[in-house]
């Protein structure tokens, strides 16, 4: 991608889009931000003289992020068959809603999980889906749909030729488009506040009327904390539950915040957040929630 004199300025402007790109691929924002700096390690381990040969660092770099986030998520299938329980992305917040009595400051530029856009492509449907996929289908449509690069450039990421790349995108679009159903916030936020009340006065059959009867709740615990394993199904065994939860967890307290760019709940204890939920909602009930659990996974919410 780009095979004409260019001097090396500029490329660490790359990192933002870079960051955003490889979350998206991979779900993770450690394993984006190893992704991020592998592929800048090897332009810096390029030679001077090939440097100025690459037309676009930028490009250069997005084609090298892209394949190594393709071997990743190749790897990715093996490690998570040995994970403990179900394996869900790593929720981000929205930090503008964290003020310093909620143990955080301004957005720190630094920080990868603070340089990622948060729209509806980062959403925990949106990510559940894109695990979804194959690897290759994945990698396209990201990059496609989600990022408008031309399939000719992803095709050298892929190893693949343009009208493969294409299929593939197309492939995953058919899936993203079955699983999507949009919902204005104002709604989601409701539903989810409603959820919020029920679960602290402990009333299940106000959370059974706010769950869709074929609701699934998945938690992540990754065996650091306790949790279900598998999938609670069903809004009558969810609202159990959660009401067991809640007897069993006094002093939680439950925030309205948004997660992954969409309305959610945070449940912490003594100002240290411990589990971190994303919800679905279809007409006016919640049909999906997502509770990751593992403390891995929640270092973009804790703040000194």
């Amino acid at each position: 991608m780009g095979t004409a004199g260019s001097s090396t300025d500029g490329t660490a402007g790359e990192r933002r889009r870079l960051i955003n790109v490889a979350y998206r691929l991979l779900g993770s924002v450690t394993e984006a931000e190893d992704a991020v700096q592998d592929a800048y390690a090897r332009w810096y381990g390029l030679p001077r003289s090939r440097q100025e040969e690459i037309l676009s660092p930028g490009a250069w770099l997005t084609t090298v992020t892209g394949r190594i986030c393709l071997d990743l998520l190749g790897s990715a299938r093996a490690r998570r068959e040995r994970y403990v329980g179900a394996w869900l992305p790593e929720p981000l917040p929205d930090r503008t809603e964290w003020d310093g009595a909620g143990g955080t400051g301004p957005a720190n530029p630094a920080d990868p999980a603070d340089q990622i856009v948060l729209d509806e492509s980062v959403s925990m449907a949106f990510l559940v889906v894109l695990e979804s996929m194959t690897p290759a289908e994945r990698v396209a449509f990201v990059l496609h749909d989600v990022f408008r690069y031309p399939f000719a450039e992803i095709a050298g990421v892929l190893g693949r030729t343009p009208a493969a790349c294409k299929q593939l995108a197309a492939s995953a679009r058919r899936r993203v488009g079955a699983a999507r159903t949009p919902v204005p916030a104002t709604v989601r936020a409701d539903v989810v506040r409603h959820v919020k009340e029920a679960w602290e006065s402990k009333d299940i059959a106000a959370l059974v009327g706010l769950l869709d009867p074929a609701a699934v709740m998945t938690a992540d615990g990754g065996g650091m904390v306790g949790t279900v394993l598998r999938p609670v199904e069903g809004g009558a065994r969810i609202a159990q539950y959660m009401v067991a939860i809640a007897d069993r967890a006094p002093g939680l307290e439950l925030l309205e915040r948004t997660v992954n760019g969409v309305p959610g709940l945070v449940a912490q204890r003594d100002g240290v957040v411990m589990t971190v939920a994303a919800f679905d909602v279809s007409d006016g009930r919640v049909t999906r929630i997502w509770a990751v659990r593992n403390p891995e996974k929640l270092w973009p919410w804790a703040w000194s």
